[in-house]
């Protein structure tokens, strides 16, 4: 694979695998949608948010399953620009409406806090790892490990805190919780779309990484997994 744009590789997308996997993430997010809408991700007082729960899990593992079972499937995941998916990254920095949420007594702190600090550091982290990978810096396939196991770390503490401050009796805290929920449009498209895309993003970048594939013009890519140099 020859670079054509200066430090980014071209993507295996044909135009009907395109057309697909955009298919497919329209009919996600009408269903994540649909779904905060009908109020299915409310759970009882008396029961965890097992709904969140598995609409947050859930995409992830059909993910790799079909990365284990379909070699189109995989070769879509390693075709994807690295450079692209680093840059996606800097969208996390919308997290700040947490805490401005968390500052209007919408959000409880135990969640808004870790969420919302965790989001925007590493949405401005991003820019700077993809100049390292554009420059064909030596460290930049050290630093997109860091920029996305961050990222994932933030989103388990995220889902932790939220789990904990939620409404139903499963949260430890939900007598100290804020006015908006998690499970309610529009909030519940973070948890049932973003949070489990982003987490997706994060995990393919990691599998290139470690496949040693070319994230810049000039850095060719690793005979070895990279992964083990971190």
């Amino acid at each position: 694979m020859s670079p054509r744009n200066p430090g980014g590789r071209t993507s295996h997308l044909t135009p009907n695998l395109s057309i697909i996997v955009g298919a497919v993430l329209s009919v996600w997010f009408l269903a994540a949608l649909w779904g905060g809408a009908a109020g299915i991700f409310r759970a009882a007082p008396s029961r965890p948010p097992l709904a969140i729960l598995i609409a947050v899990v859930g995409p992830p593992l059909v993910v790799a399953l079909a990365y284990r079972l379909s070699r189109t499937v995989r070769e879509l995941v390693l075709g994807i620009d690295l450079q692209m998916l680093t840059a996606i990254q800097s969208w996390r920095v919308i997290g700040i409406l947490f805490l401005a949420l968390y500052a209007f007594g919408l959000l409880p702190g135990l969640f808004a806090w870790p969420a919302g600090l965790g989001d925007v550091a590493v949405g401005i982290a991003a820019p700077f790892v993809l100049l390292a990978m554009v420059r064909g810096a030596p460290t930049w396939r050290r630093q997109v490990v860091w920029l996305n196991v961050a990222g994932l770390v933030d989103f388990v503490g995220a889902v932790g805190t939220g789990a904990l401050s939620s409404d139903p009796s499963f949260g430890f805290v939900a007598a100290s919780a804020g006015r908006a929920s998690l499970a309610a449009l529009p909030l519940s498209l973070v948890p049932t779309f973003a949070v489990p895309l982003w987490t997706i993003f994060h995990v393919i970048s990691l599998i290139q990484v470690a496949r040693g594939i070319p994230g810049s013009a000039a850095a060719p890519p690793s005979p070895r997994g990279c992964i083990s140099s971190v």
